[in-house]
């Protein structure tokens, strides 16, 4: 499984490190944005200056900023259907990206994207940013741009709670393993586990489905993900394993904004405050404790 197992040991603790967006690198702020009902809110930065940015350009044009998400993992992002709001850790970090670009909640458009086609949505401008659970990669550093990273995980398992054949990575062969169509886990699994059956959709919680029904025997992304599932259901599903990859999440961006990217980067670094109060009311329910991982600065 090359370099994949050669970092199994990383900690948990290590996997789930992440780094803070900063206002302080705003240019002023005006009025607030709020996040979610037990969230932190965001001062809508005034006055933005940021030269070079066609991407930026086009939202101060269009009067708002263009976000994609997802909206079927829960804990990161999710969209309640009764209600239609979105919730999770990346929402809370799209939204805090908006407020220190200058826009408020009313200003955000999101829009759910699959794994699939988060590259094409960015080059046809479609949105502005991506932000969810994507991975950054240098396959797709020559398709777009990253900010970040703002949070690391890892490669995990999902089962059944009654299942207690799959323990690990190493009990894959001749299992049928579901994850999301272009996704970091679906192509890992064909590269280095050739004895392992795939089966794809377009949204992991299709994968979950297939799960419960009995179609396939695991679901694999990144354990982050896999655990809001198990949370949701923890009587049916359990998470297995160790992580057995590392995946760190990057704000994706069009091809060449430098600007932008140097922009986010530069919030990344500078605050870290926001960022806690944004796990501790997402994902850090779980009672998980994280560090800060450097911004990548390629």
């Amino acid at each position: 499984m090359k370099n994949f197992l050669t970092r199994k040991r990383l900690g948990a603790t290590a996997l789930l490190a992440t780094a803070a967006l900063a206002l302080s690198a705003c240019g002023g702020s005006g009025t607030t944005t709020p996040g979610t009902e037990s969230g932190p809110s965001y001062a809508v930065a005034k006055d933005v200056k940021l030269t070079g940015s066609p991407t930026f350009d086009k939202m101060k044009s269009n009067g708002k900023v263009r976000i994609g998400v997802k909206q079927d993992q829960p804990g990161l992002g999710f969209k309640d259907a009764a209600t239609g709001e979105y919730s999770g850790f990346d929402i809370e970090i799209a939204r805090w990206t908006a407020a220190s670009l200058g826009f408020g909640t009313d200003k955000i458009e999101f829009k759910p994207i699959p794994s699939a086609n988060r590259e094409s949505a960015l080059a046809n401008g479609d949105i502005d940013l991506y932000v969810g659970t994507y991975s950054i990669t240098d396959k797709r550093k020559k398709l777009v741009d990253f900010a970040g990273p703002y949070f690391i995980t890892g490669q995990g398992l999902l089962v059944k709670k009654s299942n207690d054949t799959i323990k690990s990575e190493k009990d894959l062969a001749g299992k049928n393993v579901c994850s999301a169509t272009g996704s970091t886990p679906i192509q890992n699994i064909k590269a280095n586990f050739p004895n392992t059956k795939t089966t794809e959709f377009d949204t992991y919680s299709k994968c979950v489905d297939a799960l419960k029904s009995g179609t396939v025997d695991a679901v694999t992304t990144d354990q982050a993900i896999l655990l809001g599932y198990a949370s949701q259901d923890p009587a049916t599903l359990k998470v297995v394993g160790e992580p057995f990859t590392v995946e760190k999440y990057g704000v994706g961006l069009p091809k060449g904004d430098t600007a932008l990217r140097t922009f986010i980067n530069e919030m990344f670094t500078n605050g870290g405050a926001t960022w806690t109060k944004i796990f501790d009311s997402t994902l850090g329910k779980s009672g998980t404790k994280v560090e800060q991982p450097k911004v990548d600065q390629y």
